[in-house]
């Protein structure tokens, strides 16, 4: 199944209830200017903060929002707090809700945006996994929040580096592997003489895997390339210094 797709955003395409909304921003159409041209999301990378808040109420307006995204502070950990709790900026890395009207948000520019739903469309939940937060259990963590009576949940993920430009090293490699040696298909060694003991690994399997284990198999989206895509994506591998998109969930009943 594939996502609907416009210059600024990207709805998914996945078998939830209609009440459950979801998108994911691109870097277009804002008013950022310079490395974080345009639609910066993120207010801690050095863009003018006045402008941040710009294009911030610009996306609220654009997709309707219902209410002000529930902003966290990530810090590439494991962390998953309940949206109904977050009254300031808070760390963590996914959040969750069962409210209506509540929106969950998380930040990206390379890392993993995984969005959740459960089948009958009560809770959903919104993750960034980094390598790191991925190693840690950000999405076991995200998952145990929404499990309730056996229902099937489902995830989506947003834009991330692609496996083709995600380079990492050896010691990434040992500890993806000393937690599950059936993770190793997800790495690629390179072997020009400059890259050694570097690996390319490919951040959309290695979370499919961690997903799959829990008995989360509707697992959709994970056709991008942040990295790839300069037109349309931040990428801080790519740019270092850039603006930040925004990957979001509610429940609009």
């Amino acid at each position: 199944m594939s996502e609907v797709k416009t210059d600024s955003f990207i709805v998914p395409n996945w078998p939830v209830p209609a009440w459950v909304k979801a998108i994911s921003t691109t870097r277009l159409h804002g008013f950022s200017t310079g490395v974080y041209a345009s639609l910066n999301l993120g207010l801690h990378v050095g863009d003018d903060a006045a402008i941040v808040q710009a294009n911030r109420q610009k996306l609220r307006q654009d997709i309707n929002l219902p209410s002000d995204p529930l902003w966290l502070n990530q810090i590439h950990s494991n962390q998953v707090v309940y949206a109904g709790d977050i009254k300031n900026t808070v760390d963590a890395d996914a959040s969750f809700t069962d409210k209506p009207k509540q929106v969950c948000v998380v930040m990206t520019a390379d890392c993993l945006p995984v969005l959740f739903a459960n089948e009958s469309g009560t809770k959903v939940a919104a993750a960034h996994a980094g390598w790191r937060g991925l190693l840690d259990g950000i999405l076991e963590h995200t998952v145990e929040k929404l499990a309730q009576n056996g229902e099937r949940i489902f995830a989506w993920f947003g834009p991330a580096i692609g496996p083709s430009a995600f380079e990492v090293g050896e010691e990434v490699v040992s500890a993806f592997v000393e937690r599950d040696v059936n993770v190793e298909s997800a790495f690629q060694r390179l072997d020009t003489r400059d890259s050694r003991d570097k690996w390319l690994a490919n951040i959309y399997q290695l979370a499919n895997k961690r997903l799959k284990a829990l008995g989360v198999n509707d697992i959709y989206g994970g056709e991008y390339c942040t990295y790839s895509d300069k037109k349309r994506f931040y990428s801080y591998r790519r740019d270092g210094i850039c603006g930040r998109m925004a990957s979001l969930i509610w429940l609009d009943k």
